[in-house]
């Protein structure tokens, strides 16, 4: 997995019955020209054609928070 990132997204959903808002996340493949970034950094990805089986992004920008 050179050159990819796996970045985890997480959103809130309700509860179909409950109501309650629940936590879920999913995992993203990435392209990252160069390894730049490092674990636990933000950033935001977009959409691009196809690079490999399952990288469909690629890693825009940092976010700094």
């Amino acid at each position: 997995m050179k050159d990819t990132v796996v970045v985890r997204v997480m959103r809130y959903t309700k509860h179909p019955k409950y109501g309650k808002y629940v936590r879920t996340h999913k995992k993203y493949k990435a392209h990252d020209a160069g390894n730049t970034r490092k674990i636990g950094e933000e950033v935001s990805i977009v959409e691009c054609r196809p690079i490999s089986k399952d990288k469909r992004f690629k890693v825009a920008q940092s976010v700094n928070i």
